[in-house]
């Protein structure tokens, strides 16, 4: 897909995409206590692929050519992204069942930490001091989190203890799976990739329905059904504001989607974040924006 170089449009399909992602997630934390969430997940592939069959057209060009898009040399390669994000979307939609939206939020807001620790073992990359630092501080917010949430006292409950894990190991796979992103798309179209992500991973989570599977009842059947078009929506929009302006211009509004999970926790559930919660996620951003902005300042000195 071409860049169309529109600040503009970048921006507000950046906001919007923020906005629908946020959406999807009051609504697998509102189905929590009646639909496991492994179910959530099989609804929010399966339903999204239309949408997703959208974006593969719009990245070959309205060609419609789906066997050639399937072709590819790197299948194993893609099980691994497929399963990775699988991963990633599972310790999310987990995390939903046992943490307020806005720290569930801000500790999968995590990749890009994890990001540039892979980067050493897998990629050979060498990790300077600023780097470095900047991770640090975000782990640090991490760390004002949960203490936060009452961590290294007798106040720390299984609920938020496996809810901070799971949302922080949501943040290492889904480094994980950019890594493999990464190098994918060294030899494979953006198109081949999103179609092998969105079938690989219906059929996983297809895979878990006889395991964890409850009749949904005619409202909370059309809830996750809106689960699978609220986020296939959202990844077209997310899709055309990378295609419309450069990530460093873009980076920042994506974290707009904090401000989305605190008005959405508070309109829904009436969750107010707290002070911790809130320097935490502070930390983290900061952290996630000084590595991205070390990062095009190194690959400039590279040309």
């Amino acid at each position: 897909m071409a860049l169309r170089h529109d600040p503009k449009r970048g921006m507000t399909f950046m906001l919007l995409a923020c906005a629908l992602f946020a959406a999807m997630s009051v609504l697998v934390k509102e189905l929590a206590g009646r639909i496991p969430f492994t179910e959530q997940m099989f609804f929010r592939s399966a339903f999204a692929l239309p949408v997703v069959m959208i974006i593969v057209l719009r990245l070959t060009g309205l060609r419609g050519d789906i066997a050639g898009v399937l072709r590819t040399k790197r299948f194993p390669a893609h099980v691994l992204r497929a399963l990775s994000g699988t991963a990633a979307q599972a310790c999310s939609f987990y995390a939903l069942t046992l943490l307020p939206l806005a720290e569930h939020t801000a500790l999968t807001n995590t990749t890009p930490l994890f990001v540039t620790l892979l980067s050493i073992p897998l990629l050979g990359e060498k990790v300077g001091i600023h780097r470095g630092g900047a991770v640090l501080v975000g782990f640090l917010g991490i760390l004002v989190i949960a203490l936060g949430q009452g961590a290294f006292t007798g106040d720390f409950g299984g609920a938020a203890r496996w809810g901070m894990i799971a949302a922080v190991a949501h943040g290492m796979f889904s480094a994980g799976t950019t890594m493999l992103v990464r190098t994918l798309s060294g030899s494979e179209s953006s198109a081949t990739i999103v179609l092998w992500q969105s079938l690989l991973m219906t059929f996983f989570t297809l895979f878990a329905m006889p395991f964890a599977w409850v009749w949904p009842g005619p409202s909370d059947l059309v809830l996750l059904i809106l689960i699978g078009l609220i986020g296939g929506a959202a990844q077209v929009l997310l899709t055309e504001a990378w295609a419309s302006a450069q990530v460093s211009f873009l980076a920042p509004y994506s974290y707009s989607s904090l401000l989305w999970a605190v008005l959405f926790g508070w309109a829904a559930f009436g969750d107010v974040p707290g002070v911790s919660t809130l320097a935490g996620a502070a930390l983290i951003v900061v952290a996630s924006l000084y590595i991205m902005r070390r990062e095009i300042l190194l690959g400039r000195k590279k040309r």
